[in-house]
């Protein structure tokens, strides 16, 4: 039997060169077939078509698919269907992409059970075809979208630059300068905040933000034990208030965001330390307060002096309009305190948030980080500071607000063709979610599926009771799911909600 040696094992490098441009070369051209494919759109007939044909082994790791306009040519189709089907495969792990070579199928497969055979083909789905999504999806980005190699260079330099310089020790409890640096110049010229680095406290989440918010405020304001809420809010910011002895008292909202003047009626009856409000795209309704409203609630902060905890959790992704300007760049926002978050941009997993207040707030959580973990992680705020620098974080964003935004599109078309006049979406004007009404009464039976797909209804987020026996509504997470899970999704959600005979 004649021995075989891979590429790399070979030891001439001009042989080798022509051995890799031979393996390039294919005799046959692979030929795709959607005519007879189930699926309603182009895009899953093309993507799935390809998974089906890998997994068959019709497509063998490492083998050259055609350029996107030549088997756009082929099938007939829009040249861009076949190149976001490409990204979305390579994205996936399924393909890669090789600059002046081409498409190729990937030698590590995602893994399987990730994959279920059933959800990759788009046939019937069931509770075990579903890829489960390990962590609640109520709007979180899509983790296989990730810059890999640029966050690991990123994190390569960094480690180098603290090894060299000697800074592995304790640092700066209100964040390194490199990061605050970056933040500082983002939210001069995207968000319209004045400020300076001495006003921007690094801290490991927004959720962290929260707990300092509300540790800060009981120890400043003892005679006010009152934080004011959007009657459905943040539950983990709601028990970091209840865990500091505050009383919550819900807030009213509408599709303009939080109702002026009920706030003002509380206002006279409660001596309130401060509101938690989600403007920007509130939680979990994804409404936008109006920019009259944001005003007025400046004006009430100043004359009834309480605060505003402004959480800006995905200020990042805003779709069909210039979005509003965050409170805090608008005038009398003496008393606001903002909390920003980029781990909406990458992965929850990546801890990475800030505060944006006035100085004596912020050494006030300078001295609470000394008593919880000294600092943060210095290697991480380096890594992001210069993949700030270097305009890396802004074109990812760029990225992955236009597939949000396609991922989003194809989320309310897709509820709204299978359950017609019994769903009712005003689709968001950004974020990664939808607040989805169902036009008849929730079911215990429910309970069960839902937890199973990670999605809560609207009594996980209510501050009180607030059941009604006509209808429901559910926090749809968009950004984590393509359009293949997006629809079995959507298929089991009408499969659960028929009606019962």
């Amino acid at each position: 039997m004649q021995n075989t040696k891979s590429v790399d094992e070979l030891k001439y490098p001009v042989y080798k060169t022509y051995m890799v441009q031979t393996r390039m070369q294919q005799p046959w051209k692979i030929r795709l077939h959607l005519e007879d494919r189930e699926e309603k759109t182009i895009f899953l007939k093309l993507a799935n078509q390809i998974i089906e044909d890998i997994l068959s082994g019709r497509l063998s790791s490492g083998s050259r698919l055609s350029g996107s306009r030549s088997l756009a040519d082929e099938l007939k189709i829009n040249r861009k269907t076949v190149q976001s089907v490409y990204e979305d495969l390579e994205a996936q792990g399924w393909l890669i992409s090789k600059p002046r070579q081409g498409t190729f199928v990937a030698e590590n497969l995602p893994e399987l059970k990730h994959k279920k055979m059933d959800a990759a083909l788009g046939l019937a789905p069931s509770l075990s075809t579903v890829n489960p999504i390990p962590i609640k999806n109520d709007g979180i980005p899509d983790t296989r979208l990730i810059p890999y190699e640029l966050f690991s260079r990123a994190y390569r330099h960094a480690l180098i630059q603290v090894t060299r310089s000697q800074i592995m020790g304790y640092g700066d409890p209100q964040g390194s300068i490199e990061l605050r640096q970056a933040l500082l110049q983002m939210l001069s010229m995207e968000r319209f905040i004045k400020t300076s680095m001495d006003n921007i406290c690094v801290v490991r989440g927004s959720q962290m933000g929260i707990f300092l918010a509300a540790r800060v405020l009981a120890a400043r304001s003892a005679q006010r034990k009152v934080i004011v809420v959007e009657q459905w809010s943040y539950p983990p910011a709601i028990e970091t208030f209840l865990s500091h002895h505050y009383h919550i008292v819900p807030v009213r909202l509408d599709q303009h965001g939080l109702d002026i003047e009920h706030l003002e009626e509380l206002l006279e009856n409660h001596a309130v330390a401060a509101i938690y409000t989600t403007p920007h795209h509130q939680y979990p309704t994804t409404v936008t307060m109006a920019m009259d409203r944001r005003l007025k609630l400046l004006e009430l902060s100043k004359a009834f002096d309480f605060y505003i905890i402004e959480d800006d959790y995905d200020h990042e992704f805003h779709y069909d309009s210039r979005p509003i300007p965050p409170l805090i760049s608008l005038p009398h926002a003496e008393k606001v305190i903002h909390i920003g978050s980029l781990s909406k941009v990458f992965a929850p997993s990546l801890r990475i948030g800030y505060v944006v207040a006035n100085l004596d707030i912020i050494q006030a959580m300078n001295q609470d980080i000394l008593l919880i973990d000294k600092q943060g992680n210095i290697i991480t705020e380096l890594a992001i500071a210069e993949l700030m620098q270097q305009g890396e974080i802004k074109r990812h964003i760029r990225k992955m607000r236009k597939i949000y935004q396609q991922r989003r599109d194809f989320a309310v078309n897709r509820f709204q063709a299978v359950f017609n006049d019994r769903v009712d979406i005003n689709p968001p004007l950004g974020g990664m979610a939808l607040w989805i009404k169902f036009k008849f009464p929730y079911r215990a039976e429910y309970n069960e599926l839902l937890n199973q797909l990670h999605i809560d209804a609207e009594a996980h987020f209510a501050a009180e009771s607030q059941a009604s026996n006509q209808h429901f509504h559910i926090r749809f997470g968009y950004a984590a799911i393509n359009e293949t899970e997006i629809s079995n999704i959507i298929s089991l959600l009408y499969t659960a909600f028929q009606p019962k005979a």
